[in-house]
């Protein structure tokens, strides 16, 4: 929970490469990071029964920022993120319903479900939210050089995703599945990541068949001559079943790679597989390409937010129907982070 405010606080761009770091000893690391964790909860306020000069206690603020940057989330959804059980839950959201902050309608497609939204005041609250946190932490990295900035968005977004998965662990051990981050082709995986992108594009985008076919073509095609030099493929499963995907299709000869292929089912929304999955790619770019670039759709703003978090930038964007309806086709490109790359 400590790491949770800079997600939203912190703006700059990945990465250095800490490769060169000399390694402390494992019990001295623990110590340390248990020190530092301390400190960020004191530092950030969270011993407070408010935060971010808010009247709302600090699993009230995250819901709120939550909210407004999914409209629609459901309950479920939303505890699942915050790390809170049914309960908990729903008594967090009574209270927001009650002071006028949070709105629930039925959800059209399951009369069963309701999907959140900030109301007027909710919004008003969240844009105060935002830039307490923004200028907190804006404050503290002005005291750092950009060398350093860099080094510590790095280092925290490593820190909050193996904390993330610690968590699944601990979920799955109580009786939940199983799941895990692989490199390489799996069996079943092909099937998994066209299906994966059918059903998606399908929805949102009205793509048919042809669409599928083109994904599980030269996905298969990609796969098939896999390990080969500057290509690479990621995926995480559970239970035998691969449920997000990345890869990086690079030319030794130009020095750039493209990213392809990266989706995370819905029901990982929040779980922290993409960034994840994006730290694998960026390690593995960062070491051999002076460029990696990505096609994507205009439209798809949680992808986008997280591209840009990863140091890419939009460089072309152009109208196009080849994939049997109109979409705004957006090219966005990174510069290598990494001091050694070609």
């Amino acid at each position: 929970m400590q790491l949770y405010w800079l997600r939203y606080a912190t703006c700059v761009s990945p990465f250095m490469d800490l490769a060169d770091l000399q390694a402390q000893p494992g019990e001295t690391t623990i110590l340390e990071l248990r020190d530092f964790s301390r400190k960020l909860v004191r530092e950030l306020g969270f011993m407070r029964t408010t935060l971010a000069d808010s009247d709302l206690a600090p699993s009230a603020v995250h819901a709120i920022i939550e909210i407004g940057a999914a409209p629609g989330i459901s309950a479920k959804d939303l505890g699942n993120i915050l790390r809170l059980d049914k309960s908990n839950t729903s008594r967090q959201l009574a209270r927001m319903e009650t002071s006028g902050l949070v709105r629930r309608t039925v959800a059209q497609a399951d009369a069963r479900t309701s999907e959140l939204y900030l109301t007027d005041i909710g919004q008003k609250l969240r844009k105060k939210i935002d830039r307490f946190a923004t200028d907190q932490v804006s404050n503290a990295l002005r005291r750092m050089v950009p060398a350093d900035q860099q080094a510590l968005v790095r280092s925290l977004a490593l820190y909050a995703d193996a904390l993330a998965q610690d968590s699944s662990l601990n979920a799955a051990s109580q009786g939940g599945a199983t799941g895990g981050i692989m490199e390489g082709y799996q069996s079943g995986c092909i099937g998994d990541v066209a299906s994966l992108h059918a059903r998606f594009y399908s929805e949102h985008w009205g793509f048919d068949a042809f669409f599928e076919k083109k994904v599980a073509t030269e996905l298969a095609e990609f796969a098939s001559a896999l390990p080969a030099d500057g290509k690479a493929l990621w995926l995480y499963a559970e239970n035998g079943r691969s449920l997000a995907s990345l890869a990086i299709d690079g030319n030794d000869e130009t020095g750039t790679a493209h990213l392809r292929w990266f989706i995370v089912d819905d029901t990982l929304r929040g779980s922290g597989v993409g960034r994840q999955l994006m730290s694998h790619a960026m390690d593995f770019v960062d070491r051999r390409f002076r460029e990696t670039y990505l096609w994507t759709f205009k439209g798809l703003d949680a992808a986008r937010n997280l591209y840009e978090k990863f140091g890419f930038q939009l460089t072309d964007e152009s109208e196009g129907a080849q994939w049997g309806t109109r979409v705004i086709e957006q090219r966005f490109s990174r510069r290598s982070a990494a001091r050694g790359a070609k």
